[in-house]
């Protein structure tokens, strides 16, 4: 491998990745790759920095922000101390105004480029609370002995390396400021070096972590754990295997769970189940999508990529019907007992791999009125083949991945005849580049 020229460089900045880095291009002829798209990460649009580089590819490169001589007016001063250095974050650099919107023009860009469609209508974003807004997620953990210290924290951005944290202002305070506290407990621990994730999850009212340990663990160190448990407030839980294998140190038997109260819903879950990390958007973006779908009484709704029925609850109070498919096993499991908790009789879930050939499943001819698809990133678009569209007045469309989302609305309008009525963007993760959208569609 070429060895890469360090030696920095003024540059100007004149786009952005999707991904939050400055776009520019090295004009000098004399310089190697002159002419190349160069990606720097921590510069803004408008800018001039100096860079260096960190990465050579055949197309582009990729490199760093070392100094700013020529600031963007939109350019913030980041909250986080490690920013720059951990990837959990890519935008704290930049307004928080602005963030949302350098978003929008993503999704947009990704419908017309990719999916060739044109949203009739641009939502106006869905923003909540910008700072401690993550309730769920995974620190990795790491003993450094040439620190003498265990690493708890996310990836740094050259993702080889765990981030040296002592804080994070994204994730909920109740966790985000007791990293040093956790990686203090993980180093005094008997098995610190077989520790390798811890994750997290917090419901209305009990925060929980799960550590992974891949040997058994002693008595002092379960002892370390529930002290540690009581004196933060904390509900541990233990992974000595798979999923399968977590269970509950202490307290005996923690309640998870988070309140829907629009729709008087409370939804129960499990440690490593999936939720939406940010409690406030989440309960916006229900209201947008019932609001979009427009169930009337006597519909009835599908709801697919379901989970545990973050939706599927609540349009069920408003639907004649609503059946909800998920992939997941476990999470059908956890929905129906959240139906039956719930009190709903009109809901029906049922499990099932919607990435593959589905025409065994009775549920795919039984006729709905409405569709909500909230699939993972890799979209929808194998069981939109598949699914009988006649009939249904709406489908409305979460997305995690605007790309994904471009491929499918590109599929439904251009081969499928409807039309893309509304899409925006909803910002699920703020200070992150993660895009998550929402579009709706009506036949033609």
């Amino acid at each position: 491998m070429a060895r890469i020229d360090q030696t920095p460089f003024t540059i100007d900045i004149v786009d952005q990745t999707h991904d939050g880095r400055g776009v520019a291009r090295r004009a000098d002829p004399k310089v190697p790759g002159a002419g190349k798209a160069v990606f720097v990460s921590g510069a803004l649009p408008g800018e001039t920095v100096v860079a260096q580089l960190t990465q050579r590819h055949r197309s582009f490169d990729e490199a760093r922000t070392l100094e700013v001589l020529s600031a963007s007016p939109d350019r913030v001063t980041p909250r986080c101390p490690h920013f720059g250095t951990c990837g959990g974050c890519a935008l704290q650099h930049l307004d928080e105004g602005k963030q949302i919107h350098a978003k929008q023009r993503v999704l947009l860009d990704n419908l017309e480029r990719i999916g060739h469609v044109t949203p009739q209508t641009v939502l106006e974003p869905l923003v909540d609370a910008a700072w401690g807004y993550r309730r769920k997620g995974r620190f990795s953990v790491r003993r450094v002995d040439k620190k003498d210290k265990t690493l708890v924290g996310f990836r740094e951005q050259d993702g080889r390396f765990v981030a040296d944290l002592s804080e994070c202002h994204t994730v909920m305070p109740q966790i985000g400021m007791k990293i040093a506290a956790l990686s203090a407990l993980i180093d005094g621990l008997d098995a610190r070096a077989q520790v390798p994730q811890v994750e997290f999850i917090a419901g209305d009212d009990t925060v929980a972590l799960v550590f992974r340990h891949m040997m058994p663990l002693s008595e002092c160190d379960l002892a370390a754990l529930t002290a540690f448990a009581q004196a933060h407030d904390f509900a541990i839980f233990l992974q000595p295997g798979g999923i399968d294998s977590v269970h509950a140190l202490w307290p005996h038997a923690p309640k998870l769970a988070f309140t829907l109260p629009a729709w008087d819903i409370e939804l129960q879950f499990r440690p490593l189940d999936f939720i939406q990390v940010n409690a406030g958007l989440n309960q916006k973006m229900i209201a947008r999508t019932l609001d979009l779908l427009d169930v009337q009484a006597g519909d009835r709704v599908l709801d697919l990529f379901c989970g545990l029925g973050n939706f599927t609850l609540p349009l069920a109070r408003v639907a004649n019907e609503v059946v909800g498919v998920e992939g997941d096993a476990g999470l059908i499991r956890r929905a129906r007992e959240n139906a039956t908790h719930n009190h709903l009789d009109n809901v029906d879930f049922h499990a099932a791999d919607l990435a593959q050939d589905l025409s065994a499943h009775a549920w795919m001819r039984a006729g709905f009125d409405r569709l909500l698809l909230d699939p993972p990133r890799s979209g929808a678009d194998v069981v939109l083949k598949q699914l009988p569209l006649g009939g249904l007045k709406r489908i409305v469309y979460v997305s995690c991945h605007p790309a994904s989302l471009a491929r499918d609305a590109g599929y439904l309008v251009n081969e499928r005849g409807w039309k893309l009525r509304a899409a925006g963007v909803m910002d699920m993760f703020p200070h992150t580049a993660h895009v998550e959208s929402i579009a709706m569609f009506e036949p033609r």
